[in-house]
Order: structure tokens, then sequence, then C-alpha cells
């Protein structure tokens, strides 16, 4: 071996063969013909393509950026067709701790940015109040597309997205994972307890600890819920070996 490092393939690559798959199966279905033969080892090396798209980035931003590439170009569900823009996520490409909610609002969707709503704004309130800011976490949700009307993502919907969140959560390598609402966790985890059942104790996705909690805009409607949303993140800073600064609870 020459000691070189391996070529980097452009973040565009997946998406161009993606798009190119996609024209030559419209092509077919307008000449009538309902089913293409695919060998096992052609889509075999179509996964593995992908996975090196983003691990093969380089640094953690780069990968982000492809990730955040393909999951504008995305076509898995039908959300696609009603989005704005979708909502990768935002913030540290190194971050202790990961937000993760449930889906883009009409803000989000009109920004493409995740939590800058009204929820958003209470949200950036609690990670202040745990003496850290936007900019040191990671943000994101378990859709990158916002359903129509914001109802509650499908399970379907989720399971197309998730390989994206895992492929963020693989590039981040959050300490910390804080779910913000039942369909959070619903989406990570595949369980339907309510969220009222079990926030405030200690899960794991992935190998990370994970935090659930509730969601910023339940807390819009029921303010006396502050209180345990601030327990639950007093204990993601305890994990973490940190200690809140002085000062009152969002």
């Amino acid at each position: 071996m020459n000691g070189s490092s391996p070529q980097k393939r452009p973040a565009a690559t997946l998406r161009d063969i993606v798009e190119g798959v996609e024209n030559y199966l419209e092509h077919e279905r307008d000449e009538g013909r309902m089913t293409v033969e695919v060998s096992p080892e052609t889509v075999a090396d179509l996964t593995k393509l992908e996975v090196a798209t983003v691990s093969d980035s380089g640094d953690g931003d780069s990968g982000l950026k492809a990730v955040a590439q393909q999951v504008s170009a995305c076509k898995k569900c039908a959300l696609h067709s009603t989005r704005t823009n979708a909502v990768p996520g935002q913030g540290n490409s190194r971050p202790e701790i990961m937000f993760i909610g449930e889906a883009p609002g009409a803000d989000e969707d009109e920004q493409g940015l995740a939590f800058i709503g009204a929820a958003g704004k209470l949200l950036t309130r609690m990670i202040k109040a745990m003496g850290l800011t936007r900019e040191e976490v990671f943000i994101g949700n378990i859709l990158k597309c916002r359903p129509p009307d914001n109802r509650t993502p499908l399970p379907e919907e989720m399971a197309a997205c998730l390989p994206y969140l895992e492929a963020q959560l693989d590039l981040l390598k959050p300490r910390v994972i804080v779910a913000l609402g039942g369909t959070a966790v619903k989406g990570l985890l595949d369980i339907t307890t309510g969220i009222t059942k079990i926030r405030g104790k200690w899960l794991s996705f992935r190998g990370i600890d994970l935090m659930p909690t509730f969601h910023p805009a339940y807390l819009l409607r029921a303010q006396s819920a502050k209180r345990y949303v601030w327990e639950d993140l007093q204990a993601v800073l305890k994990r973490l070996g940190r200690k809140p600064p002085k000062r009152k609870a969002p």
C-alpha cells in the first residue's frame, strides 16, 4: 500500500444514482412494464454505496451535509410531495446532547430549520437553563418533512426517515439523546408506552443513553409539566457530569 487516503466520493453521487433509477423506472412504467428484474448483487452494491457516501465524507460537518443532501432529495414516502423544505436538523457536529422531536411544523417547513416556532423558542430557553446554547447541541426530528396539518407521523413515515437519523447519530456521536414527546420515543424505540409513564426514566438507543421527556409544544399547553421536564434535564446534566447555572427553570 502507498499510504494514501482513499478518494472521497462526492456527496451528490448517491442522489444522481437514485434520480437515474427513478427516471428509468418511470420510463418502464410508461412503456407498460410493471416489473423490473434486479439482481441481489445490484441491490447489495447500492446499499453499500449509500453507506459509503455518508461515511467516506470525511469530518462530521461534511458527513452531515451529505446526509442533509440525501434528505433533500428523498422521496421514500408521500411527504416529499407536500413539503416546502426538508428539515434535516442543525447544530454542533460533536454535541454531548442531541434533542429529537416529532416532526417539522409550518415555520420549520418554510425555513428548513428544526424547532424555530413557538415550541422551538421554549426549547431554546430549556437549553439555556441547562447552561448551554443551541449551537452546542444538535436539534432534529424523527421526520424530516412536515406532515399535512401537523398530524401525527405515520409508522411507515417514521420507518422511512429513521435511517437518516441513524446516520446522523453515527456522525454526531452524542453522549445523550433527549427524546421530546411520545412520538419521538415510539419512532426511535418502537414502543407505545405513554410518555407520562416513561419520562424521566433512562432508556437506550443504539448504545446511547436516552432520556424521554415532554415535548415543548405540550408544555405550551400544560405549564405545570415544566417542572417535570426540568427534573429530566437536570438528570441529563448529572449524567454528563454538569451542573445547571443558578437561574430559574424555563
